[in-house]
């Protein structure tokens, strides 16, 4: 056994010693090496570490090493939970540790996988909500969509009323949601991408910037990359269903006979036609559009009676039905929505042609971006690069209206946490 003074490891001033003892691991110990110590003026905490570790040297037999440490402090010192057992074996408090650590980690590790859990099926409400969103508002605007693509492919020359009489004649009722179908099938999982990848943008340049709120360039930039995520990755069913639309796509035979169609005579990268003027008008287009939105939405939020609504939001609650949650309100929420996307369509129309005029070009007709646009504004005029501007925007006010009201709707009903 010895000792050791120590007047630096205590933070009250007062002496420490420090105590070990050698034990003889083969000698029958008593169950409690250091039992109940207490003293009126001196000895109080007992410090032990738990560390005592078996050595197995040739021709030598180590033994335990136990240490204590006792503080000049009033009070007792507890009795050690490091024993030896009754027939001298040692107990493993390594293994105790090892099963306590164990338990630990795998507590830790299922507190990780449940968080993740929620993650992904927050990730997953929050991308079905924009699927929804796009389903509704484009089934609802297929009609205007339709003769906004017959002024821009066919070059269609009759005022909107001969054309709206053309189509449900020649074609019936029917006729109106041509492409539908496929339409949903792009704009579903573009509008989902879209909205989820500017929550997501939106946040992360929130938390880099330490700022209390969004800044007006940070949610431009998120909307502008939001756009370009969104585009990379449904540009290709665009493609398909412009091809369809066009004359003569009937005969490709559907959705996978164009994808076939497309692949085999003009090859893989011909889904991605119009790559730069899509990015090109995607990216203004996402940056006006939810900037807009947002800046109209904090705008009301922080005015007086913003402010009351959201405190009447929080008192009130679970009592409140879906539409009653909606922070801007049901009317608010789609005027908005209007106005940011008549913002976004005017600013990059001319994107929108340029991009569907490459869509339509094969073999040796193929130009660049800059020739095309060059060539429209030869063929017709500036004017030309606003074809169909009017149905267009007759499109985008409900759309953008109904997509961001569905979309928000959509957001409390599946109980989406903000990002």
């Amino acid at each position: 056994m010895y000792g050791l003074l120590d007047s630096k490891s205590d933070t009250s001033n007062q002496p420490l010693f420090i105590g070990g003892l050698f034990l003889d691991c083969y000698q029958p110990t008593c169950p409690s090496v250091v039992s109940l110590i207490s003293s009126k003026n001196s000895c109080s905490v007992l410090r032990f570490d738990g560390r005592r570790r078996r050595r197995r040297c040739v021709g030598h037999n180590v033994g335990v090493f136990l240490s204590v440490s006792l503080s000049g402090q009033q009070g007792y010192v507890g009795e050690s939970r490091d024993r030896l057992d009754q027939n001298g074996d040692e107990k493993n408090l390594e293994e105790e540790n090892v099963a306590v650590l164990t338990v630990a980690g795998v507590e830790k590790v299922a507190k990780k996988v449940e968080v993740r859990g929620s993650a992904a099926l927050n990730t997953t409400m929050h991308l079905w909500a924009g699927v929804v969103a796009a389903m509704v508002s484009r089934t609802f605007i297929a009609p205007l969509e339709r003769m906004k693509l017959e002024y821009i492919v066919r070059g269609e020359q009759k005022s909107l009323f001969e054309l709206i009489r053309r189509i449900a004649t020649t074609e019936g009722v029917r006729g109106f949601w041509k492409g539908n179908v496929v339409n949903i099938l792009r704009t579903a999982p573009f509008k989902s991408i879209n909205f989820y990848a500017y929550d997501t943008y939106r946040s992360r340049l929130l938390k880099w910037s330490g700022n209390e709120e969004t800044t007006n360039f940070e949610r431009f930039v998120a909307g502008a990359a939001a756009g370009i995520t969104a585009t990379l990755l449904c540009l290709p069913m665009d493609t398909v269903r412009t091809k369809i639309v066009a004359p003569g796509g009937e005969a490709l035979g559907g959705v996978i006979g164009t994808f076939r169609y497309m692949i085999q005579n003009e090859g893989f990268f011909s889904l991605y036609k119009g790559l730069l003027p899509s990015i090109v008008s995607m990216a203004p287009s996402g940056a006006v559009y939810y900037g807009v939105y947002d800046m109209l939405k904090s705008a009301y939020l922080h005015s007086p009676e913003g402010r009351k609504r959201i405190q009447n939001l929080k008192e009130e609650g679970e009592k409140l039905n879906a539409l009653e949650q909606l922070e801007l309100g049901p009317m608010r929420t789609l005027l908005y929505g209007a106005i940011a996307g008549c913002c976004s369509e005017a600013a990059t129309y001319p994107f929108e042609v340029v991009r569907r005029h490459l869509q339509m070009q094969v073999g040796a007709t193929k130009m660049s971006a800059l020739a095309t646009c060059a060539k429209i504004v030869e063929q017709g005029g500036v004017p030309a690069l606003y074809a169909g501007l009017v149905p267009s925007l007759l499109q985008v006010l409900p759309s953008a209206a109904i997509s961001y009201f569905v979309y928000e709707f959509m957001k409390i009903v599946l109980k989406v946490e903000s990002s």
